[in-house]
Protein backbone atom coordinates (compact mmCIF):
# COMPACT_ATOMS: atom_id res chain seq x y z
CA UNK A 1 0.00 0.00 0.00
CA UNK A 2 2.12 3.32 -1.43
CA UNK A 3 -0.16 5.95 0.16
CA UNK A 4 1.18 4.98 3.94
CA UNK A 5 4.39 5.45 2.86
CA UNK A 6 4.03 8.69 1.64
CA UNK A 7 3.85 11.75 4.65
CA UNK A 8 0.48 13.99 3.97
CA UNK A 9 1.44 17.47 4.22
CA UNK A 10 -0.76 20.46 5.34
CA UNK A 11 -1.98 22.38 2.38
CA UNK A 12 -3.19 25.58 4.23
CA UNK A 13 -1.72 26.76 8.21
CA UNK A 14 -3.32 28.83 10.45
CA UNK A 15 -2.52 32.17 11.76
CA UNK A 16 -1.53 30.57 15.34
CA UNK A 17 0.42 27.94 13.77
CA UNK A 18 1.97 30.74 11.78
CA UNK A 19 2.54 33.31 14.64
CA UNK A 20 4.14 30.27 16.50
CA UNK A 21 6.58 29.33 13.61
CA UNK A 22 7.61 32.89 12.90
CA UNK A 23 7.79 33.62 16.47
CA UNK A 24 5.07 37.11 16.57
CA UNK A 25 1.71 37.64 17.29
CA UNK A 26 -0.81 36.74 15.22
CA UNK A 27 -1.75 40.37 15.28
CA UNK A 28 1.46 41.16 14.03
CA UNK A 29 0.60 38.98 10.83
CA UNK A 30 -3.28 40.25 10.15
CA UNK A 31 -0.90 44.18 10.32
CA UNK A 32 1.54 43.43 8.18
CA UNK A 33 -1.47 41.66 5.57
CA UNK A 34 -2.90 45.00 5.49
CA UNK A 35 0.30 46.61 4.95
CA UNK A 36 1.85 44.45 2.55
CA UNK A 37 -0.57 43.77 -1.18
CA UNK A 38 1.94 40.71 -1.37
CA UNK A 39 0.17 38.95 1.69
CA UNK A 40 -3.61 37.36 0.39
CA UNK A 41 -3.91 34.59 2.67
CA UNK A 42 -7.36 32.82 2.40
CA UNK A 43 -10.45 33.80 4.62
CA UNK A 44 -12.97 31.48 5.13
CA UNK A 45 -16.74 32.77 5.39
CA UNK A 46 -16.10 33.48 9.27
CA UNK A 47 -12.86 35.65 8.77
CA UNK A 48 -11.12 32.88 9.52
CA UNK A 49 -7.06 33.44 7.37
CA UNK A 50 -5.55 30.09 6.25
CA UNK A 51 -1.63 30.21 4.68
CA UNK A 52 0.08 28.34 2.19
CA UNK A 53 3.68 27.73 2.23
CA UNK A 54 4.01 30.59 -0.52
CA UNK A 55 2.46 33.06 2.29
CA UNK A 56 4.39 31.61 4.81
CA UNK A 57 7.72 32.23 2.63
CA UNK A 58 6.10 35.68 2.14
CA UNK A 59 5.92 36.26 6.00
CA UNK A 60 9.56 35.08 6.67
CA UNK A 61 10.54 37.63 3.70
CA UNK A 62 9.00 40.51 5.46
CA UNK A 63 10.04 39.42 8.77
CA UNK A 64 13.57 39.28 7.69
CA UNK A 65 13.30 43.04 6.33
CA UNK A 66 11.66 44.56 8.83
CA UNK A 67 13.11 42.80 12.34
CA UNK A 68 16.47 41.55 11.57
CA UNK A 69 17.90 44.45 8.91
CA UNK A 70 15.68 46.79 10.28
CA UNK A 71 13.33 48.60 7.76
CA UNK A 72 10.80 50.38 8.19
CA UNK A 73 7.86 49.27 6.39
CA UNK A 74 7.50 51.72 3.72
CA UNK A 75 11.27 50.39 3.31
CA UNK A 76 10.23 47.36 3.20
CA UNK A 77 7.23 47.44 0.57
CA UNK A 78 10.35 49.90 -1.46
CA UNK A 79 12.54 46.77 -1.24
CA UNK A 80 10.19 44.12 -1.95
CA UNK A 81 8.62 46.05 -5.52
CA UNK A 82 11.97 46.57 -6.15
CA UNK A 83 13.34 42.93 -5.59
CA UNK A 84 11.03 40.24 -4.21
CA UNK A 85 12.63 37.16 -5.99
CA UNK A 86 15.70 38.18 -5.24
CA UNK A 87 15.25 38.75 -1.48
CA UNK A 88 13.54 35.73 -1.37
CA UNK A 89 16.55 33.55 -2.65
CA UNK A 90 18.96 35.42 -0.29
CA UNK A 91 16.87 34.48 2.76
CA UNK A 92 17.15 30.88 1.69
CA UNK A 93 20.79 31.03 1.54
CA UNK A 94 20.56 33.03 4.81
CA UNK A 95 18.43 30.02 6.70
CA UNK A 96 20.56 27.14 4.86
CA UNK A 97 23.69 29.44 6.54
CA UNK A 98 22.03 28.84 9.72
CA UNK A 99 21.56 25.60 9.89
CA UNK A 100 24.96 24.62 8.83
CA UNK A 101 26.08 27.23 11.45
CA UNK A 102 24.26 25.10 14.05
CA UNK A 103 25.48 21.99 12.39
CA UNK A 104 29.24 23.06 12.94
CA UNK A 105 28.98 24.56 16.73
CA UNK A 106 26.90 21.04 17.58
CA UNK A 107 30.53 18.91 16.42
CA UNK A 108 32.70 21.48 17.90
CA UNK A 109 31.17 20.65 21.37
CA UNK A 110 31.11 16.99 20.59
CA UNK A 111 35.28 17.36 20.03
Amino acid sequence: MAWKDKEIEKAYFPIGEVAELLNINASQIRYWEKEFDILKPRKNAKGDRSFTKADIEKLKIIHHLVREKGFTLDGAKAHLKSKFSGEENNLRVIEKLKEVRGFLEQLKELL
